[in-house]
């Protein structure tokens, strides 16, 4: 089996880190937290589950996933693949598994889970985030031909191509930047169907004004400026 490593950022998640670290499969070598300027229990509570936890004081999606990265990047044996798993237990960790496998067993270099209608609990998606969803997807399949349906922080990469990628953004646009640049570099993907429930707690993002309109500038502006390079 090819080693797995996950890295869950979490800002203030308390009361739902150890839920999502105990629902992993243990098939999974390590399960890494990077606390995102956390002011509650995450770290002790994701150190008394198991993981892996690292301090980042920046605030900002990317900044937590990028400290993930360069700790794994200073290990002796690398992962095999690097699975990216949201800390509010709005997925569920258990699906790991299905995100994994097209790569495991058809050699997909990039896997999403999509949170599609039908698996979804009423409520688990605001509005703002279904049509924002919609749309950064229309716009990637009118300028790039892509096939993606939603931009899903459960994710799932092969390390050596996670590091050909060069992610750079800091802050909302993880999740657009590796697929855009997954476009660009022609990696093979595809996506697999995952539930999703009502989180734990409020949205960071998505749960303020001001993260919604953030998040959303943030996501259009990479992708007009991939369609000029």
């Amino acid at each position: 089996m090819p080693s797995l490593k996950v890295i869950i950022p979490a800002y203030n998640e308390a009361d739902s880190i150890a839920k999502v670290i105990n629902d992993i499969p243990k098939s999974v070598e390590e399960v890494i937290v990077v606390s995102n300027t956390s002011t509650d229990a995450t770290e002790i509570n994701a150190r008394n589950a198991g993981a892996t936890v690292l301090s980042e004081t920046r605030k900002g999606y990317g900044y937590a996933c990028l400290k993930g990265m360069e700790y794994i990047a200073k290990q002796k044996h690398q992962p095999d693949i690097i699975v990216f798993l949201d800390g509010d237990y709005s997925d569920y960790p258990e699906e790991l598994t299905k995100i994994v496998a097209p790569i495991i067993n058809e050699d997909y270099d990039f896997v999403i889970g999509t949170r599609t209608k039908g698996l979804r609990e009423q409520g688990a998606m605001t509005p703002q985030q279904v049509f924002g969803n919609w749309l950064a997807c229309a716009l990637m399949r009118l300028m790039f031909g892509a096939k993606f349906s939603d931009l899903g922080p459960f994710r799932a990469i092969k390390y050596d191509m996670l590091l050909a990628l060069e992610m750079k953004d800091k802050t909302y646009g993880w999740t657009i930047e590796m697929q855009l640049k997954v476009l660009k570099q022609k990696l093979s993907y595809t996506e697999i169907a995952v539930k999703y429930r009502n989180r734990i707690g409020v949205s960071k993002v998505s749960g303020t004004f001001k993260g919604t309109v953030m998040a959303g500038l943030k996501i259009l502006g990479w992708i007009f400026k991939y369609s000029f390079k």
